[in-house]
């Protein structure tokens, strides 16, 4: 071999220290790209981890469930109470004065108005008199059929005066029974003087003032006699009164599950059932009269405010 061609020979090899460089330089490489590869995703874990946890926050109460079901029908009706109480005179008379005001929460019991009771105390002092007179002449119509009878009995005296006196005492003691009898009533007309509330419930409206005269019953025209002192109601005892079109009334039956929510409190949810159902439609309207008990009713449910009612499938 020339010395040329080996000269060229020794150009082309390649020095042993060279050549493993070569081979751990793309190994190396290879090592920290796959470092900075798992560090990205370590990173990218811990801030998906770190996102997904919720922040800190107080607890909060537990809300009552509104009643579950869908709702195969919803109508719009007016909160009323189940009973509402107005209280009347039983007779002509004035009024001296009304103890409540519209709002008051009263107890069954409660005096709420005094009408003037002067006529009815003389009333009663007179037929108490009267009572006492009868009771005298029925213990002297007792002595003289004592004695009558006594005289009988000896021949004294004939059975005609036996039988007169048996009369007189009997006329007494009817007499007695009814001078009771208009004690009774003269009593009753004293206590109808003071007018007490029927049941526990709030005054809704006052309707007459002092000495202001008030009558069992209308006489016409505007300018007559109050008919009544007071209405009120019991507003823990509500329901939702509704006219519903004759077109879904299959839809609704007596003890049917309901949702109802005020219009004014829309957040407020309350169970309830169908109480009642009118015999008889509107045919003027070509509606159906259908009351909801709401149960538990509370403060924010108001009579005459409007409510919606969801009537609930099984």
């Amino acid at each position: 071999m020339s010395d040329m061609t080996k000269e060229n020979l020794a150009r082309l090899r390649i020095d042993p220290e060279r050549k493993a460089r070569r081979k751990t330089g793309p190994v190396a490489l290879l090592v920290v790209v796959a470092a900075l590869l798992m560090a990205g995703l370590m990173g990218y874990a811990s801030s998906r981890k770190s996102s997904a946890a919720p922040p800190a926050a107080a607890p909060v109460a537990p809300v009552a469930a509104p009643p579950a079901g869908d709702a195969l029908l919803t109508v719009t009706g007016y909160v009323i109470p189940r009973e509402r109480v107005e209280i009347s005179p039983k007779f002509m008379g004035t009024v001296r004065a009304i103890h409540v005001k519209k709002g008051d929460v009263v107890r069954k019991g409660t005096i709420i108005v005094e009408l003037e009771d002067e006529e009815y105390r003389a009333r009663l002092r007179e037929a108490e008199g009267r009572l006492a007179l009868a009771e005298a002449n029925l213990e002297n119509a007792e002595l003289n059929l004592k004695r009558a009878l006594e005289l009988e009995q000896k021949n004294v005296e004939s059975a005609r005066v036996a039988d007169d006196a048996r009369r007189a005492r009997a006329a007494a003691a009817a007499e007695v029974k009814i001078a009771r009898g208009t004690v009774a009533l003269a009593e009753t007309y004293l206590n109808w003087c003071t007018i007490r509330a029927p049941i526990d419930g709030v005054i809704l409206e006052k309707l007459v003032d002092p000495n202001e005269l008030v009558a069992p019953q209308s006489f016409g025209g505007s300018r007559g006699p109050s008919t009544a002192f007071v209405a009120m109601a019991d507003l823990n005892d509500l329901q939702v009164e509704i006219d519903l079109n004759e077109a879904d009334v299959g839809k609704v039956r007596l003890q049917q599950r309901c949702r109802i929510s005020p219009e004014a409190y829309p957040e407020k949810v309350y169970g309830g059932y169908v109480a009642e159902i009118a015999p008889e439609a509107n045919r003027s309207k070509g509606t159906l009269q259908v009351k909801v008990q709401i149960e538990k009713p509370d403060r924010y449910l108001t009579p005459e405010l409007t409510a919606k009612v969801d009537f609930l499938a099984e």
